[in-house]
């Protein structure tokens, strides 16, 4: 099985529904820019150049370059996708979802509902977020929460080569409204990934780590930092099991519960900010539905509540750590085992 990077597998997702289904479009700020000017023979790709090659095979009718108006080709690929096409529109960085709101959560996501269930909305929404690029505050962001409170909206965020692909995938073929988050960090991660075509469920958790003492919950990137602490405190006779679940919403909530069911103590990591995060959504549930398990209390590992810094080592220090998740996973297996 090959060796493939975050970015490729998700430029090898999109050119394989492209080529199965001729009303997969790309479209988004310049996916095709550069085309035409000296020595470029293809697009760029995108700013991080995710895109490349696919204006090359499929031509200027379905990958649609965009001027920098998120708000006219998000709401070009609503229309779009509700009238036939399946979008795949790719707004750069979240921090700039602000200026089509209305567009994703008035319109897409509502559609279903308004038109009881006759309508279908088949629009995949990418976007970039997080820390550690050094891209300063208003690059920087999760915001994930903000989708996940909004009913009608479908929202994935793959923490590898392997999960984005089928995720993807999954996403295109889907016929309600998904926002995709791709961590700009891990784009140069490589894993192995088949090449033929494959999907992984939305609402299925994948337990990456499996221990007895404690529940790590994790998103994105962190899933990586919580199977490095988890890997770690092995070495030091705790024992972690560690769940990425892949979308939160749908949420697979049976998953989480049953674990910690199984270890009486959870841990979540997120990398959004603390209030109103998916940190609290989950602390939230596991209160509500299984406290009666629980033999320690909830611990959440989050940034502080401030814009992300542009500071390199402010950053550094904002983020969550492994050393982090290390030291509170510790704090209460040791209030157990005490």
């Amino acid at each position: 099985m090959p060796k493939k990077t975050y970015r490729q597998v998700i430029n090898e997702a999109i050119a394989s529904e492209m080529r199965r289904d001729s009303r997969v479009v790309a479209i988004g700020t310049d996916i095709a820019g550069g085309k035409g000017s000296p020595g470029e023979e293809d697009a760029w790709g995108g700013v991080l150049g995710v895109t490349k090659g696919l204006y090359g095979e499929f031509g200027p009718e379905r990958v649609l370059d965009t001027p920098i108006t998120e708000s006219a080709f998000i709401g070009a690929s609503v229309g779009a996708a509700a009238t036939g096409l399946r979008p795949v529109a790719e707004l750069m960085f979240v921090d700039f979802m602000g200026v089509c709101f209305d567009q994703i959560f008035n319109q897409a996501a509502k559609f279903r509902y308004m038109f009881g269930g006759k309508a279908v909305t088949p629009i995949v929404i990418r976007t970039m977020y997080g820390g550690g690029f050094r891209a300063a505050s208003q690059h920087s962001q999760c915001l994930y929460p903000l989708f996940t409170h909004i009913p009608g909206l479908k929202v994935v965020i793959p923490s590898s080569p392997y999960e984005a692909k089928g995720l993807l995938i999954e996403a295109i073929r889907d016929n309600d409204p998904v926002i995709f988050f791709e961590h700009k960090v891990l784009y140069d991660i490589e894993e192995d990934v088949p090449d033929e075509a494959y999907t992984i469920p939305f609402g299925e958790a994948n337990i990456t780590r499996e221990g007895r003492d404690v529940t790590v919950v994790a998103f994105g990137r962190m899933v990586s930092f919580a199977n490095t602490a988890a890997d770690e405190l092995k070495r030091e006779g705790i024992s972690v099991t560690v769940i990425d679940p892949r979308t939160t919403s749908p949420l697979d909530t049976e998953t989480i519960l049953e674990s910690v069911s199984a270890t009486g103590r959870l841990v979540v990591v997120d990398e959004a900010h603390p209030r109103c995060s998916m940190a609290a959504d989950i602390a939230r549930l596991v209160a509500e539905e299984g406290f009666k398990d629980l033999r320690a209390p909830i611990r959440t590992v989050t940034p502080p509540h401030t814009p992300v810094p542009f500071s390199p080592t402010l950053e550094d220090i904002y983020i969550p750590s492994v050393a982090r998740i290390k030291d509170v996973v510790r704090s209460i297996a040791a209030k157990v085992s005490a």
